[in-house]
């Protein structure tokens, strides 16, 4: 059964999301030395099906970078690096000129794995502490084989998984140019119980507290 959430629940998980991804933001203006855009993310609830179908349509595009979400919520992040995007990246934050697209460098990997690291830490980071969670993401790392099989762990161990995606695109800006990167954010089911179930009881708090002035 579909975990239940109102359109105010999800706007507040959104706004969570959006706090998250600012800090993020800076951090990664910091490093390609310019400024980075990002649009509201969008919330999707779907089978695990779906999700290994939705992702599996970049893997022949795309670079993707997971880092796994761990502790107190279950989860994984996925940042999507087409080849355009590689090469613009790698003139901004590496000074490559002309960059060849195919298969990547040790330095071009690194650069998507510290980018996937800052975005994703500074999510958790905003989750952890507005939700009064203990949460980590793992060290990122890009898969070799089939994204499917990457995620197997974590749906092998959650056979009711059922997960939440937001959807983020990060736009960074360079000299008129721009790079979107997608963002896909998951959880499983229990987590998404226990994100609403701190929401609903931090809402009933403040509206007991209203309710006595």
């Amino acid at each position: 059964m579909e975990p239940q959430v109102t359109d105010l629940e999800r706007d507040i998980i959104k706004e969570i999301l959006n706090i998250g991804l600012a800090r993020a933001a800076d951090s990664f203006a910091a490093i390609a030395r310019d400024k980075v855009m990002l649009k509201v993310p969008d919330i999707q609830i779907i089978e695990v099906k779906e999700l290994i179908s939705l992702v599996s349509k970049f893997e022949n595009s795309h670079v993707i970078i997971q880092s796994d979400i761990k502790g107190d919520f279950n989860g994984s992040t996925l940042l999507l690096f087409s080849d355009d995007h590689i090469a613009r990246l790698s003139e901004v934050c590496l000074s490559m000129l002309e960059v060849q697209k195919g298969e990547l460098n040790l330095m071009q990997e690194s650069l998507l794995l510290e980018i996937s690291n800052i975005i994703t830490g500074a999510l958790v980071t905003q989750l952890a502490n507005i939700l009064k969670s203990n949460i980590y993401g793992s060290p990122p790392k890009a898969p070799k084989s089939h994204i499917a099989d990457s995620l197997k762990d974590i749906l092998v161990q959650h056979p009711l998984f059922q997960p939440l995606v937001f959807t983020v695109i990060t736009q960074f800006s360079h000299n008129l140019k721009s790079v979107e990167l997608p963002l896909m954010l998951f959880f499983d089911t229990n987590t998404l119980l226990k994100m609403i179930d701190i929401i609903r009881t931090f809402t009933q708090n403040k509206n007991n507290i209203l309710g006595e002035d």
